[in-house]
């Protein structure tokens, strides 16, 4: 769990940073730092996204994984997790910090490094990918915060459940974590699409219930296993 706990303090950390620079700035440079952010996180999605090896399985994983997170609500249920913080600090928080939140919370969450750093933790106690995640995550909070608000702060939270369930998780799973390496390409089409939907969101083009998408991950690991034992 350290590498988990290095992450979400990280995550503190640069995102408090960036909320204490954010005051500073006015509305308009924040405006436009928050539709620079969106394209940057566009660019990182399609990227991410083209790294298919099998578009069908990450079709299949996507939808699924979207009528999964809708009947579950899962958006609602952070954008209310986001309210209820954000009511409870009152005048202390600017901006909307329950979309802070969320989209931080998806950003730190999709990538395959969340999910791999999390495995090497449980299965071999190495902690080098979540060290290395850390670092970026917390630079990238200083960013989203100064523009997104406290919220991104507060996804440190959902870092530290996602990351250490898996985590915990994988110390049972050692004999089917050996197929992660063909998962990995999946794994980060998969979340790039995700991504991709979080920088349409943030550029306000389309208003993608993105985290109702997030049954797609397990889904994308659980199909490419299936597929190399038949």
């Amino acid at each position: 769990m350290q590498g988990t706990i290095i992450n979400s303090v990280a995550i503190i950390l640069g995102g408090l940073l960036g909320w204490l620079a954010g005051g500073l700035f006015g509305s308009r440079l924040r405006e436009t730092l928050l539709a620079v952010l969106g394209l940057v996180v566009l660019i990182l999605g399609v990227e991410m996204s083209l790294q298919w090896h099998d578009p069908l399985m990450v079709i299949i994983a996507v939808v699924l994984g979207a009528v999964i997170g809708e009947r579950l609500g899962i958006e609602r249920w952070l954008e209310g997790v986001g309210e209820n913080i954000q009511r409870r600090l009152g005048a202390m928080v600017r901006g909307n910090l329950a979309q802070g939140f969320v989209f931080a919370s998806l950003i730190y969450c999709v990538g395959p490094m969340a999910v791999l750093g999390a495995l090497q933790s449980g299965v071999d106690g190495e902690h080098q990918i979540l060290i290395a995640k850390a670092a970026i995550d917390g630079l990238t909070a200083i960013a989203f915060a100064s523009t997104l608000g406290l919220g991104v702060m507060f996804s440190s939270l959902s870092v530290l459940l996602y990351q250490g369930a898996l985590t915990l998780l994988s110390q049972g799973l050692a004999g089917f974590l050996a197929t992660m390496d063909a998962a990995v390409p999946q794994l980060t089409a998969t979340g790039g699409i995700l991504i991709l939907g979080i920088g349409l969101k943030i550029l306000d083009i389309k208003q993608i219930r993105v985290a109702n998408v997030l049954p797609a991950l397990p889904i994308i690991i659980l199909l490419t296993y299936f597929q190399s034992v038949w």
